[in-house]
């Protein structure tokens, strides 16, 4: 399948990209059927993509997936799209390690063979901003750098200033747009990166569709049409007639799940069943349990009242059905959960351990792993990412069924906490980083 799209990268972290992107996304949704990607392992980005959109937004990471795995996802969710945009991670080149474009922005568009637009915080920038875009431009030749957003422009006055140094110095180079600094219609900031998009409403797309106004969307739609990619566009999941069910929280809670995840449990012929426990919801009848990631300490009170969904987790592992808790999944696995005032909440009890949130902050991080003998669900080489703003602190032996070889995992280069078939873990998989994901649940539910 040939490709129409781009990929909107930055020079840096926070320089508007996501604001820029989404504003663009949902703009050109009311016109054709776009399909979002993010760039690495994020959660939040792709909530505000799936909004402004309509269609789920998935995740493409160099490091967590094979070339062939990321062209397949491309082509696969993109065929019955009129345009793909991807929003790069970081700086266009930063990527796994300091003298490679592995887990880079740069290195996905060159796969993808798709131009890049490149926003810049040109607050009190004028020539500096041309020799940096130039910069950028030599950098990596293969890359494509069709367009250049410049953000944060104070005024008339700075603008004009822009024009001349553009003119100048980067002559060729097509600016697309010069957007105002703007506190009012850009997204907030939240511990773990942008703030989780409440309910998917509307109302927190429309102000960034003011935001990318100045922006040219005739030659934004030129540059989307020199993008080179042939990609595939079947399946990339195992496909199964398991018939089973999975019961998955979806709410403010849980809400860290990537898209190819869920998928792949569907291809396996598992439903998947969301629930909100946030708001009360019992556990539904189901052949496992899947709890990703979120803000559970946030929720916290409201959780711990819920019996019916803790017991019900802590039942199902009793009953050796599988159960996986991915970073807020495995606190809520455990017996409490201490939140940032101190305060102890019970949790479901699976494994005796206590979770405890803390100041300090680490992640996103990649992990490479290896699952051991008694892991129930997983098997061989395990890559994953985590992020640590708790501690987890069991009592008693416990086993373990990760050895961490990157990463920091539970404790002393150990991740997993496991029983019967459950397991709790700070890692977050990605399902297509492994041949068959959904073969253990599977199994173990057999």
């Amino acid at each position: 399948m040939s490709l129409k799209g781009f990929v909107i990268s930055g020079t840096g972290s926070g320089v508007g990209k996501t604001s820029i992107t989404t504003g663009l996304m949902s703009v050109l949704s009311k016109k054709y059927k776009v399909q979002a990607f993010k760039a690495g392992p994020d959660f939040i980005d792709p909530m505000y993509h799936t909004a402004a959109t309509g269609r789920p937004a998935r995740n493409l990471d160099s490091f967590l997936l094979s070339d062939e795995k990321i062209r397949n996802v491309v082509g696969y969710a993109s065929k019955d799209a009129d345009l793909c945009i991807v929003e790069g991670v970081r700086g266009l080149y930063e990527g796994f390690q300091g003298d490679g474009d592995i887990g880079s922005t740069a290195y996905i568009a060159k796969l993808l063979g798709l131009p890049v637009v490149l926003c810049i915080d040109s607050g009190s920038l004028t020539r500096s901003a041309a020799a940096i875009i130039n910069g950028f431009r030599a950098f990596d030749p293969e890359v494509k750098i069709a367009g250049v957003i410049m953000n944060k422009v104070s005024g008339p006055q700075h603008a004009q200033k822009l024009d001349v140094a553009m003119e100048t110095y980067c002559k060729g180079v097509k600016v697309l747009g010069k957007v105002r600094k703007d506190k009012e219609n850009t997204l907030g900031q939240r511990y773990l990166g942008l703030k989780t998009l409440h309910s998917f409403e509307q109302s927190e797309i429309e102000p960034l569709e003011r935001l990318v106004d100045p922006i040219d969307l005739d030659m934004l739609m030129g540059i989307a049409e020199t993008a080179t990619g042939d990609l595939p566009t079947g399946s990339p999941y195992v496909q199964r007639d398991a018939g089973m069910t999975a019961a998955v929280p979806m709410d403010d809670a849980y809400s860290f799940y990537y898209q190819d995840n869920l998928q792949c449990l569907e291809a396996s012929g598992i439903k998947v069943k969301t629930f909100r426990p946030v708001d009360g919801d019992p556990l539904p009848d189901a052949d496992m349990v899947y709890l990703g990631g979120g803000y559970p300490e946030l929720y916290a009170e409201r959780i711990s009242e819920n019996r019916d969904f803790l017991d019900g987790v802590k039942n199902m592992s009793l009953e050796g059905k599988p159960v996986l808790g991915e970073c807020g999944g495995l606190m809520t696995l455990c017996s409490t959960l201490k939140d940032k005032n101190g305060k102890v909440h019970r949790m479901a009890g699976v494994f005796d351990a206590e979770a405890d949130m803390v100041d300090k902050r680490h992640g996103p991080t990649y992990m490479l792993t290896e699952a051991r003998p008694n892991n129930p669900l997983f098997k061989g080489a395990v890559r994953g990412h985590e992020y640590h703003y708790s501690e987890v602190f069991p009592h008693g032996d416990h086993s373990f069924c990760f050895d961490v070889h990157r990463g920091l995992g539970i404790k002393d280069g150990m991740d997993g906490l496991t029983v019967r078939n459950s397991v709790g873990t700070y890692m977050h998989q990605h399902a297509l980083s492994a041949e068959d994901w959904a073969k253990g649940f599977v199994d173990s539910a057999q």
